[in-house]
C-alpha cells in the first residue's frame, strides 16, 4: 500500500489512525490489483456533466472540462465516476432525451474527446460509467421517425395505439387509450399527426416509449451496450428502469386504465394514479438480468475486470431485492439504495438512522458476491446540505463511507454545495417548466444540477462564460474546492480522511454494529491494524441535546480511544484521548473513534 507522504496513517498509543487522506497512487494500485473485486468497496462519483467544467467558455459544462478536473478526483481516492448522459440530444430533458446512442453532443465534445476522458481515467485508476437510457428516445431520434412513417421493421420500435372512439363524434380524433399519466404531468399519450396514432411517453412529450416487447428493441439497446463496452466503459448507470415495460395489451389491443390513488384530485398529476400497469412489471427484472448477461459476455470474451450495472429504481423494498439476480441469474451489482434520501430528513432520529439502516441490510437475498450500497443524492434530489442542514454535511458523510459496500457522492456534496434558488424565469427543467410559475418550486431539480463550485474567481472557476446554463450560487466564495484545500479544518477534508480511510484500512468481514443511545447513531466496524485487531467507532450525534454516551457496552475491555477524523464543527482536538464510557457529544457533532481490543472475545455485538 503506497500512501501519501502528507496523510499517513500515523499508529498512536492503541494503534491510532489519523491521517487518511491516501495518494493517487493508493488509489491506482488497488485497482489494478482486485480484478473482479473492484467495485464491491468502491466510492462512485456523480458528474453532471452540464455542470462540473466548461472548457470552452460557453456556459456549459464538457468533456474536456472534466478531463481537465480528472486529478482532483483521483486526489479524492474516486474508484469511478459515471456521467450523466452524454449522447447527442435536442436537449428537451437536458440529454435524457437520446436522438443518437453512438454520437456525442457537440456542446460536450466529441467521441475522441471522450476517448481521451477515458484514457486518462484509466491512467489515474479510475473506471468510467455512462448514464443509459433504455426506457425512451428523443422523438428527433432517426428510429422514431421511421417507427411514425411505419417503416418496415420500425413500426413496432415505440408503443403506438389508434386510440378510443370519440363517443362525441365519430369522425373526430379518436380520444386518448388509456388514464396513464406522465411523469411530466398530463396524458402520457401523445397524437402524431404522421402516424395517426397515439405514442407513449412516461416522461416528457419529446422522449416516446421504446417498445420492449418487441425482441429487435431489446437487440438494438443491447448493441448500443457493446459499442460504449468497445470503446472502454466499465459499466453502466441505467435510468429509470421500473418503466421500461407497461402492461401487455388484451386481445383487443387495449390498454387498461390505472387505479386512482386518492391522493390528489389533479388529474395531470403523475400522483393522480397508483402506477400498477406503467411501473414494476415481472418483464422488467428479466431485462436487466439480460443486460447482465451481454456484460458478462464481454467480460469474458476480451477478458476485462467485472463491467457493473447501477440501477436506479424507486420501487418497492422486495422488487428492488431482485434487481440484484434470482438466485441463478445474477441482476444488476448496485440496485440504487436511495432510502437515505427517500426515507430520512432534517427531522429524522438516530433511530430513524439505524432503522433505515437496517432496512436494507435485513432485505439484501443472501447470494454470493452481493454489497450493500449507500447514496446520498444525485441530479434529481435536493441536496444534502438543504435535505439535512449544513451542520449534518460531516455525519452524512461519515455515516455513508463508514459502512461496508458502495458509497455514491454527487459531484458537490463533498463540499458542502446546498440548493440554489432558481427563479422560474431562469427555470429549465421541463419538469417544472410544465407545472407553471405557482408550482414548478414543488417539481424543479434545476437547485441541484447548480454548476460547480472550484473556487472564488468568476462564475465559482467553472466557466469564462458571461452566462451559464443555470445560475452560480450566491455563496460560491465560500463554499468552494480552493478554499476547503486551503484550511485545515473543512468538508473536503473530511471527505477526503473518510475515504482514505474506507480504501487503506483492512476490515474485518461482517464485523458491522449499529447502536443507538438517546439520539446518537453509531456505527462499529473491526479492522486488522498493525496486525492486530481494532475497533473503529463513527458516532453522530443526530439531535439537538448535548449527549453522552457509553460505548463500553460493546467491548468492555476497550476504556480508551483517540479521536481520528471530527466534522468542522468538533471543539475536540484531533488525538485526543477519549474515555470510551463517558464520550460526550455536542448536537450535531460527529467524529470517529479507534482503538484496539487485545481480547476479541469479550466483544458483545
Amino acid at each position: 500500500m503506497v500512501l501519501n507522504k502528507s496523510f499517513t496513517i500515523m499508529i498512536v498509543l492503541l494503534v491510532l489512525l489519523v491521517g487518511f487522506e491516501c495518494s493517487t497512487a493508493t488509489n491506482a494500485q488497488i485497482q489494478s490489483t482486485n480484478d473482479n473485486d473492484w467495485w464491491k468497496s468502491g466510492i462512485f462519483y456523480q458528474i453532471y456533466p452540464r455542470s462540473f467544467m466548461d472548457s470552452d467558455g460557453d456556459g456549459v459544462g464538457d468533456l474536456r472540462g472534466i478531463m481537465s478536473r480528472l486529478e482532483y478526483l483521483s486526489e479524492n481516492n474516486i474508484t469511478g465516476f459515471w456521467l450523466s448522459p452524454i449522447f447527442k440530444s435536442p436537449m428537451a430533458d437536458f440529454g435524457y432525451d437520446i436522438s443518437d446512442y453512438y454520437s456525442i453532443q457537440p456542446e460536450y465534445g466529441t467521441l475522441a474527446d471522450f476517448d481521451a476522458l477515458r484514457t486518462k481515467a484509466n491512467e489515474l485508476g479510475m473506471e468510467v460509467i455512462l448514464d443509459f437510457v433504455p426506457n425512451h428516445t428523443s422523438d428527433e431520434h432517426e428510429w422514431f421517425k421511421k417507427s411514425e412513417q411505419r417503416v418496415p421493421g420500425f413500426e413496432h420500435f415505440y408503443v403506438w395505439h389508434p386510440g378510443r372512439p370519440n363517443p362525441h363524434n365519430a369522425t373526430a380524433q379518436p380520444i386518448v387509450p388509456c388514464n396513464w399519466v406522465s411523469f411530466f404531468r398530463g396524458s402520457a399519450w401523445q397524437w402524431s399527426e404522421v402516424r395517426k396514432e397515439y405514442y407513449l411517453h412516461q416522461f416528457s412529450v419529446k422522449q416516446p416509449d421504446l417498445n420492449y416487447r418487441n425482441p429487435a428493441v431489446m437487440e438494438a439497446m443491447k448493441d448500443v451496450m457493446r459499442y460504449w463496452l468497445g470503446r472502454g466503459v466499465a459499466g453502466y448507470r441505467i435510468d429509470a428502469v421500473p418503466t421500461l415495460f407497461e402492461a401487455a395489451p388484451d386481445a383487443d389491443g387495449n390498454y387498461p386504465d390505472e387505479p386512482l390513488s386518492g391522493n390528489t384530485n389533479d388529474p395531470d398529476d403523475p400522483g393522480y394514479l397508483v402506477h400498477i400497469y406503467t411501473q414494476d412489471q415481472n418483464e422488467t427484472l428479466d431485462m436487466v438480468y439480460q443486460w447482465r448477461a451481454v456484460m458478462e459476455e464481454f467480460q469474458h470474451q476480451y477478458g476485462v475486470r467485472e463491467r457493473i450495472i447501477m440501477a436506479e429504481t424507486y420501487s418497492p423494498i422486495d422488487i428492488v431485492m431482485k434487481y440484484y439476480g434470482n438466485g441463478t441469474v445474477p441482476g444488476a451489482q448496485i440496485p440504487f439504495n436511495f432510502h437515505f434520501i427517500t426515507d430520512l430528513n432534517a427531522g429524522s432520529t438516530a433511530e430513524d438512522f439505524h432503522r433505515t439502516i437496517n432496512y436494507w441490510l435485513d432485505h439484501m437475498p443472501t447470494m454470493d458476491g452481493i454489497v450493500p450500497n449507500w447514496v446520498l443524492g444525485n441530479h434529481d434530489q435536493h441536496r444534502v446540505a438543504s435535505r439535512f442542514g449544513e451542520e449534518m454535511i460531516d455525519a452524512m458523510n461519515m455515516i455513508m463511507l463508514s459502512l461496508p459496500g458502495v458509497a455514491v457522492t454527487y459531484n458537490g456534496e463533498e463540499i458542502g454545495m446546498d440548493d440554489v434558488w432558481i427563479s422560474y424565469n431562469d427555470t429549465v427543467d421541463p419538469a417544472a417548466c410544465n407545472a407553471g410559475p405557482d408550482r414548478y418550486q414543488y417539481t424543479t431539480r434545476d437547485p441541484e444540477r447548480t454548476p460547480f463550485q472550484w473556487d472564488s474567481t468568476k462564475n465559482a472557476g467553472f466557466s469564462t462564460a458571461d452566462h451559464t446554463w443555470l445560475p452560480i450560487s450566491p455563496n460560491y466564495t465560500q463554499v468552494n474546492v480552493k478554499q476547503q484545500l486551503s484550511t485545515t479544518v473543512s468538508h473536503l477534508h473530511v471527505y477526503r480522511k473518510l475515504i482514505g480511510m474506507k480504501v487503506a484500512v483492512s476490515f474485518v468481514e461482517n464485523s458491522l454494529g449499529i447502536f443507538v443511545q438517546g439520539n446518537v447513531l453509531i456505527i462499529l466496524r473491526h479492522a486488522i491494524l498493525g496486525g492486530a485487531l481494532s475497533s473503529i467507532y463513527t458516532i453522530a450525534n443526530i439531535g439537538t441535546q448535548q449527549e453522552t454516551i457509553d460505548l463500553t457496552r460493546y467491548e468492555p475491555s476497550l476504556s480508551v480511544g483517540i479521536l481520528a477524523i471530527q466534522c468542522v464543527a468538533s471543539n475536540h482536538p484531533i488525538n485526543d484521548l477519549v474515555a470510551m464510557n463517558q464520550v460526550v457529544m455536542e448536537p450535531k457533532e460527529s467524529f470517529v473513534i479507534v482503538s484496539r481490543s487485545f481480547q476479541p472475545e469479550v466483544l458483545q455485538i
